[in-house]
C-alpha cells in the first residue's frame, strides 16, 4: 500500500483549512470502504464536492478518474488539485467561487 507523502499530507492540510475559512464543511477521508475514493470530501453550498490531491506532477489513477466521474454523473463537484490555488481556479470554473 502507498501512503502521501508529507508533501502531499502537507496540501491536504491547506487545502481542508481554506475551505473551513470559506464556511464549506470539509474532511480527509482518513479510512474508506473501497479503493480509490478522493482524498477531501467537502459540502459548500449545498453541493458535494470531492477532492483527490496530488502533488506536483502527478496524476490521479484510473481507478480515481473513474470514481470522479461517478461523482459527476450523480451531481456532484469532483476536482483533482495540487494546490490551494489550482482547487480555487476549479471551483471557481464550476461556478461555486466569484474571484
Amino acid at each position: 500500500m502507498m501512503y502521501p507523502s508529507n508533501r502531499e499530507q502537507a496540501i491536504q492540510t491547506k487545502i481542508i483549512e481554506y475551505l473551513t475559512v470559506i464556511g464549506a464543511y470539509a474532511v480527509k477521508v482518513v479510512k474508506a470502504t473501497k479503493a480509490g475514493v478522493p482524498d477531501v470530501i467537502c459540502c459548500m453550498n449545498g453541493k458535494f464536492i470531492a477532492i483527490e490531491v496530488k502533488r506536483s506532477g502527478k496524476q490521479p489513477e484510473p481507478l480515481q478518474i473513474y470514481n470522479a466521474q461517478r461523482i459527476e454523473k450523480a451531481g456532484g463537484i469532483a476536482i483533482c488539485a495540487h494546490s490551494v490555488e489550482e482547487l480555487k481556479t476549479e471551483l471557481t470554473k464550476k461556478g461555486m467561487l466569484c474571484q
